[in-house]
Order: structure tokens, then C-alpha cells, then sequence
């Protein structure tokens, strides 16, 4: 057997080489849509005086923004698979440059909150290259390239809280946050173009290997099938949290009635996608599915547990921590607080190509219990965190936490890629979304409990993804692909 090439001969500086262009590529539009995504997290003081909004309004846009996220990731998944990452990529960066735009020019809180809402589409972008970097890079090196890719796209949050509040000064003006936004998603719509020009679905002469089926996700087994309906719930859960959250026991910005009209939509949608997941997997697995064709949807429903706890909690501290260190120490300018808040972002930089390189060199299931264990002792310190801490402290348990949390997130996409080439994209969809369903769910508990309170919450649900991990299996040997012409291709995943 020959020896396996070295995790560390990523060369990111070999642009001549079509996989680093590639990933050069991919990563700056995951960027771009997280600068687009979270524009209004450093601004949100500006945008509330300018439009002279309540707490409650503007706690109600933090969760609006990640719920869209949710269906968006599942569909979007669905769509990279069938049609290739190339045409989905480019076509949600434009249309999510045109939605930024129209958040910016926004002039009441109900066009504010409906164009937040549709920004949440934006968050979808993720799963779209997880796909397209699997294809060009080998297992022993997939960890890392998505890593890159996750952690430095994901810095796109932190590069908007250290930027536009000094963009917006320039600007200058009661306007001045507006055109600081109205300019990331100029540059978003610009790239989508440029995306599409340069980007690559596969190598050239490699194949793009597509689902059996569309329309929902295939398993190979009874018992994946029964898990794959439950696990469905929580998502349909959390935007009925997101309904109920709107109306007016909430932030009321929807009527009572319009949250029970939505909660049927609900039910009906609900339904409506159990009847297609088991129509398009029940026949299949009466007839019996081929020993190469099956996988383990454990797996899945174990990474969905970790990303829960990983990104779902990332997403709702970048949301909210540049108006927290406001709020918590005083003599802060808005300018000030959104840099202190971006440490958090800022150690994507790093934090989450490491945690994909160690999960490439030292086993999948180690390196995410580590990650796992080390953010829940994170998030315990930052719940003791309070005005009397030098503020410097504060900064660094906060990267210390945010280290681990990233790593998490690389370890756990270190692991997708190598379940089922083919589902790559539903399956980072379903993860990327429990990630939103996490989101939502802390947001809404910090609507309720202080922020300290808000901290010990995700440390708690953290043991419940350790524990998850446990049961995890590490990938080894190859994968399978058979084509419709019955050719099989298989594909490494493992070389321990």
C-alpha cells in the first residue's frame, strides 16, 4: 500500500494549481456572504436610533436574520447536488446583494424586518462550498481545505464589525450606516458575476456525482428513514418558536391570527415533506439497497447534534456580542465594542482550519470531543464575565471560547464529505441548518435570561453533543458511487 501524502502540503500559495484557485475562490464568497449577513450586528445602535426602535424590535431582527437560514440550507442543498455548486453560488451571491441593498434603504421597522428576514437566504451560501471543496480536494486533505474554507469565509462577520462602523463615520450622517451596508452588497452582487466566470464544479475529467433521487433526502436503512422524519421536527420547531416569538406575547410584529395562519402553513409543510421523505425512500428500501450504495445516517443525525451546539451558538453570540460589551462595560463607543466583539469572529482565521487539520491528522471522533469540551468550559467562563473584569480578560476567554467553537465547526465538516459523496450538499445542508436551529433556540433563551444565564445555557446543551459524539464512528477505508450505467467508483475516506 503506497503512503498517504502529508496533511501539511496544502500549498495555498500554488495559485497556478486549480484546486488552490478554487479554494481561494470559494472561500471569499463565503466571506462575502457573512460580511452580508451580519452588516447589521456592528450597527445596531445606529440603526435603532435612526429608526428609533425598541430593545425588544431589535432583539425580534436577531432572530429574524438566522430563521430563514433554516429551510434555506435544506433546499439549497437539495439544488447544489442536482445542479452544481457553480450556477447556486453565483446566483445567491447577486440575489443576496440586491436584499442587503434593500435592507440598507429600508425606512420602516416592518421593511427592516422583512428584508432581514429574506438576508437569512444569504447564511445558505455555506453549504454550497462545502460541496464544490470536496470535489477538488483528496480525504486526507479535505479537512483542512474546508477548514480554510469554513474559517475563513466565516471571518467575513468579524471583517463587518471591524469595518463598517468606521465606513459608516466616513459616510457620516444619520444615513452613514445605511450606505456602509447599501456597500457590501454591491461588492456581494459584483462577485456573484465573478464567481460565475472562474468557479469549476469538479477537475477537469472528474465526475459530478448526483443523488438517485430529489426532492428529499435517501437513506439506506428502516431505522434512518424513522430517524431522518424525527429529526425534521426541530427545524419546524424553531420557526414556529420564530412565529410565536413575532407575535404579540412577543415583539408583536405580526397579529395572533397571522401566527396561527403560519403555524398551519407549518403543519402542512410538515406533513407535506414527511409524505415525500417516505415516499421516495420507502420503495427503495422494500426492494433492498445494495451493500455498496448504503451509508450511515448515524452519522448525520450526530453531526447535526454538534453543529447545533457549535455553530448554532456562534451565530447567536456574533449576533449579539458587539451590543453586549456596549452594554457591559462602560465608556465603550459603538466603534469600540464591535472590535472587541469581532475576537470572537476573529479566530475563524485560525481556529477552524486547525480544528479541520486535526481532525485530518489525529482521527475525526477525537479531535470533536476535544473541540466539544473545550467550548463548554468556554462558554462557562463567559457567563461569569462581568463590568467589574478588565476588560482585556474579557477579550481573551472570549477568543479562548470562540477557539474551540470553531475548531468544533471544523472538525464536524471534516467529517461530512466523507459520509456520501453524492448527499454531500444535503447532508452539510441539514447540519448548516440544525446549525440555525441552535440559533434560534439561544436567541430566544437570551430574550428571556441575562447574558450570563444565556452563556451557562449553551455550556449545558454542549454536554448533550459530547455525549452525541461518543457514538460517532470514524470514517475508514473508501466510499462507494454507483452510476446509473452501474459503473462503481469509490472514493477514499479514510487512511488509518
Amino acid at each position: 500500500m503506497s503512503s498517504t501524502p502529508s496533511v501539511s502540503s496544502l500549498n495555498l500559495l500554488r495559485f497556478s494549481d486549480p484546486k488552490i484557485k478554487t479554494l481561494h475562490l470559494t472561500w471569499f464568497a463565503f466571506f462575502l456572504t457573512f460580511a452580508v449577513w451580519f452588516a447589521h450586528a456592528p450597527l445596531l445602535s445606529a440603526i435603532q436610533h435612526s429608526l428609533d426602535l425598541t430593545d425588544t424590535q431589535v432583539k425580534a431582527l436577531l432572530i429574524l436574520n438566522v430563521a430563514m437560514t433554516i429551510p434555506a440550507r435544506i433546499v439549497v442543498g437539495m439544488l447544489v447536488d442536482k445542479m452544481g455548486p457553480r450556477i447556486i453560488y453565483a446566483g445567491l451571491l447577486i440575489i443576496s446583494g440586491f436584499l442587503c441593498i434593500g435592507f440598507a434603504f429600508a425606512n420602516s421597522y416592518t421593511s427592516l424586518a422583512i428584508f432581514r428576514f429574506l438576508l437569512g437566504f444569504v447564511g445558505a451560501g455555506f453549504v454550497i462550498g462545502i460541496r464544490l471543496v470536496s470535489e477538488w480536494f483528496p480525504a486526507h486533505q479535505v479537512g483542512t481545505a474546508e477548514g480554510i474554507y469554513g474559517g475563513w469565509g466565516n471571518f467575513g462577520s468579524a471583517a463587518a464589525a471591524m469595518t463598517l462602523p468606521a465606513i459608516a463615520l466616513a459616510f457620516g450622517g444619520d444615513d452613514g450606516w445605511r450606505y456602509a451596508i447599501a456597500l457590501v452588497g454591491v461588492l456581494c452582487g459584483v462577485y456573484g458575476l465573478v464567481f460565475y466566470k472562474y468557479a469549476r464544479n469538479t477537475p477537469k475529467g472528474s465526475i459530478y456525482f448526483k443523488p438517485k433521487k430529489s426532492g428529499a433526502m435517501w437513506v439506506s436503512s428502516w431505522g434512518a428513514l424513522w430517524t431522518l422524519l424525527l429529526m425534521n421536527i426541530p427545524m419546524y420547531l424553531a420557526l414556529a418558536l420564530l412565529a410565536w416569538r413575532l407575535a404579540p406575547g412577543g415583539v408583536n410584529l405580526i397579529s395572533e391570527t397571522s401566527m396561527y395562519v403560519f403555524f398551519a402553513l407549518l403543519a402542512v409543510l410538515f406533513v407535506y415533506h414527511s409524505i415525500q421523505t417516505w415516499q421516495i425512500n420507502a420503495q427503495h428500501l422494500r426492494e433492498g439497497v445494495a451493500e455498496l450504495e448504503k451509508y450511515s445516517f448515524k452519522q448525520v443525525a450526530i453531526l447535526n447534534v454538534a453543529y447545533f451546539a457549535t455553530f448554532g451558538s456562534e451565530l447567536a453570540v456574533v449576533s449579539m456580542l458587539p451590543l453586549y460589551f456596549l452594554q457591559t462595560f462602560e465608556g465603550l463607543t459603538p466603534v469600540t465594542a464591535g472590535l472587541l466583539a469581532s475576537a470572537f469572529a476573529f479566530m475563524n482565521l485560525m481556529s477552524r482550519p486547525l480544528g479541520g487539520w486535526f481532525s485530518d491528522k489525529y482521527g475525526r471522533r477525537r479531535s470533536l470531543l476535544i473541540m466539544i469540551a473545550g467550548l463548554a468550559v468556554g462558554y462557562f467562563l463567559m457567563g461569569l464575565i462581568d463590568s467589574y473584569w478588565w476588560i482585556s480578560i474579557a477579550v481573551l476567554v472570549t477568543m479562548l471560547c470562540s477557539f474551540f467553537v470553531q475548531a468544533g465547526e471544523g472538525a464536524v465538516f471534516a467529517m461530512i464529505p466523507l459520509i456520501k459523496r453524492s448527499m454531500t450538499g444535503q447532508i452539510a445542508g441539514m447540519a448548516g441548518a440544525y446549525g440555525n436551529v441552535g440559533a434560534v433556540v439561544y436567541l430566544t433563551v437570551l430574550s428571556f435570561v441575562s447574558y450570563s444565564n444565556f452563556f451557562f445555557v449553551i455550556a449545558a446543551s454542549a454536554l448533550l453533543g459530547f455525549v452525541a459524539v461518543l457514538f460517532m464512528d470514524n470514517p475508514k477505508g473508501h466510499i462507494s458511487e454507483v452510476m446509473p450505467d452501474g459503473t462503481v467508483h469509490t472514493i477514499e475516506v479514510g487512511h488509518k
